[in-house]
């Protein structure tokens, strides 16, 4: 029994049992030299800009010394962690990256497949492209630029909401020191960035439908609102898995370009809008502390990990077809 697992994993492998797998591996290489010769900037570049750098997580074990260097300074092992949970920053920029990102990813997947589905039932054609086009627009705006815009929108003197506010006769609003709306503020923002790009990922799904299944259900007396319950959203669901895993995955990893551009170094807004993206950049360009920055870097990247792995075995168990790995 044991032979025939071995002779099927081999099989799997593309090795022969009792075949050193390098050898077969070399043997690839060289029949497939010009594949392997186009891989190769890619595999440079990962392990100059990926595997190179790892080296630096030490720094989460050290108080860093400019003087010293990174092999110089003191090891002070847990230390970096342990002041990072002591003093609640962990629990703050974590909880604020967490559910930031379940946020993201329900709205985008309510937004994005609703949006994509009403397009889909649009008859002119003009019409349907020129809605794409328009929601598409704001994926191709740079962060910086919408930095500058929601500033021009809530800036307390001269913003055009309290230039509104004003002309109507009501008081000015000081958005800037209620942080609790800035919570909207960026829900609605990343929707209106990314919108056009997720239904554009989802129109192209529901193009691919056969038009035969629709013909039978109108066939079978099926409503509009019955199709698209029994026929567009089940042949939907591979695709809003498979996009759900992947932001899943980043649920560790906060949108730093838009919650940078748009919070800035308000100090007022960080208890709900800190992320741990933003928190390590500061950490090590304004408070000049690779040590800390690097520990919740590392934190960062082994949740996330161990996040990825949990939701992807889960979902494997569940339906194997939709698991990434």
């Amino acid at each position: 029994m044991e032979k025939k697992q071995k002779a099927k994993a081999a099989a799997y492998s593309g090795t022969q049992p009792g075949q050193n797998p390098v050898k077969n591996i070399l043997k690839e290489v060289r029949r497939r030299k010009l594949l392997f010769l186009m891989l190769l900037p890619a595999i440079v570049f990962f392990i100059i800009f990926c595997y190179v750098p790892m080296g630096g997580i030490m720094l989460a074990f050290k108080d860093y010394n400019y003087g010293q260097g990174i092999f110089g300074s003191p090891w002070v092992g847990w230390a970096n962690f342990e002041y990072l949970y002591k003093s609640g920053t962990l629990w703050r920029v974590t909880r604020n990256t967490i559910l930031y990102n379940i946020a993201f990813i329900i709205l985008d997947l309510v937004t994005q497949v609703g949006i994509a589905i009403l397009l889909n039932e649009i008859g002119s054609k003009i019409c349907k492209k020129l809605s794409q086009t328009l929601m598409f627009l704001p994926y191709f705006v740079s962060a910086v630029l919408l930095g500058a815009f929601v500033y021009n929108i809530f800036n307390y003197e001269r913003g055009t909401l309290n230039n509104i506010l004003m002309s109507l006769g009501m008081e000015r609003y000081d958005t800037y020191s209620n942080m609790y709306a800035w919570i909207f503020i960026l829900l609605f923002f990343h929707i209106w960035k990314g919108l056009g790009y997720g239904v554009v990922v989802y129109m192209a799904t529901i193009t691919g439908i056969s038009s035969e299944f629709y013909e039978a259900a109108r066939v079978d007396g099926a409503t509009r609102f019955q199709q698209i319950r029994y026929i567009t959203l089940p042949l939907l669901k591979p695709t809003m898995i498979i996009l759900t895993l992947f932001g899943v995955g980043k649920i560790m990893k906060g949108q730093f370009e838009l919650f940078y551009q748009i919070i800035g170094a308000n100090g007022t807004l960080y208890p709900v809008t800190d992320i741990i993206d933003t928190y390590v950049f500061r950490m090590t360009t304004t408070s000049f502390d690779p040590g800390l920055a690097t520990a919740a870097g590392l934190y960062q990247s082994f949740f996330g990990f161990v996040l990825i792995v949990t939701v992807n075995y889960v979902v494997k168990k569940l339906n194997p077809d939709y698991a990434l790995f």
